[in-house]
Parts: structure tokens; sequence; C-alpha cells
């Protein structure tokens, strides 16, 4: 055998072994991109448990923005596929609402300072809304008909009695469109009542 095909032999060789080498370091980055994906959702699912609306979150502190940061530096979300703006009828900003894949995030406007204490908030965006669709599928959970990462849950962000964010997980459409009106009405009837009050 000529020396020009020994080395063509041997190079078949090599690449041989290269391909192999490749092939399972890309298993392998399967394998942790897998894993990784697997900690997101168990830290998601662990950071955004209901809020006590009597007392502030008891977050991590990277999630809860302070006063300063929550407008230079939001909070780390997952990417989000539309955002929607609510708006009075004369066109005054209240929120913007985030929707992400099963996660919602909605951001108060913040020249507003929307206050937990200030009706209807409480006693119809939370007990009315929120607790309950949290409560049905708590209930759909026990009977075995959905599992517990996809509960309905939220968490409110506040900044003292001012609330920031709200953080959804696990809805489907019709409960978005649901979501959306609530805290467009809500928000809007705040709104009329710190008008009157300043």
């Amino acid at each position: 055998m000529s020396e020009e095909a020994e080395e063509v032999k041997r190079l078949l060789a090599f690449k041989k072994r290269l391909e192999r080498r490749v092939e399972k370091l890309e298993s392998e980055l399967k394998e942790l991109k897998s894993i990784l994906e697997a900690v997101n959702s168990v830290l998601l699912a662990k950071g955004f448990k209901r809020a006590e609306i009597a007392k502030a979150p008891t977050l991590p502190a990277e999630v809860v923005p302070t006063k300063e940061e929550v407008a230079v530096q939001p909070s780390p979300m997952p990417e989000f596929k539309e955002v929607i703006p609510l708006k009075t009828a004369s066109g005054e900003s209240l929120a913007k609402l985030y929707v992400g894949d099963g996660f919602l995030k909605i951001v108060l406007a913040e020249d507003k300072n929307f206050n937990v204490n200030t009706p209807p908030f409480n006693q119809f965006l939370v007990e009315r809304v929120l607790a309950k669709m949290q409560q049905k599928d708590g209930e759909l959970a026990r009977a075995g008909k959905l599992r517990p990462e996809e509960i309905f849950s939220y968490n409110i962000i506040r900044d003292g009695d001012i609330i920031r964010e709200i953080h959804i997980k696990n809805f489907d459409a019709e409960r978005l469109r649901e979501l959306k009106s609530s805290v467009k009405w809500t928000l809007e009837k705040m709104y009329e009542k710190m008008k009157g009050q300043s």
C-alpha cells in the first residue's frame, strides 16, 4: 500500500473518531439543556407561589425590585409573546400586560402609585378573581384532574403598600381574557377613587 493510501486510511480513522466525539458532545449538550430547563421550571414554581396580601411577599432578593430598580431593572422573566397596554377611556396608562407561555406579568403604571388598600383591589381582583381561579384549580388537582405544578398561581410584588407588579402562572386563553378585563376594570375604579381623593 502506498504512503498516500496509508495517510488517507489514517485520516479516515481520525475523522471517524472526531465524528463520534462530536456526537457524544452533542448528546451531552442536549442532556444538559434539558436538566437546565427542569431546574428553571422548579425555580419558577418556587418563586411564584401566592403572596400573602397582608404582608410583603417573601421572594428571593433578585425577584423583588426595590423602588429604584423597578424602572431601571425589570425582574428576570421568561420571554414574552405579546405586550398589552391597559388604558382608561381618556388614554391614561394604567398598566402593561406582558404575556408569555403560561406566564403573565402585569406592570402597573409607575406614575399612578396604586395602593393595595384602595378598593376594589382586594375585595374584587384578589378575592373574587385571582383567589377563585386558584381555588378552582386546587380542587381539580385534589380530584386528580390537574398536576400540582399546573395550578393557577399569582404573586403581588409590592413596595410598601404600592403595587408594582402582579405575576400570574398557569392560565388559558379564556382566563387571560377574564384577567385582562378584570385588571383593567379594577385599575380604572382605583384610579377614579385616587383622582377623587387628590
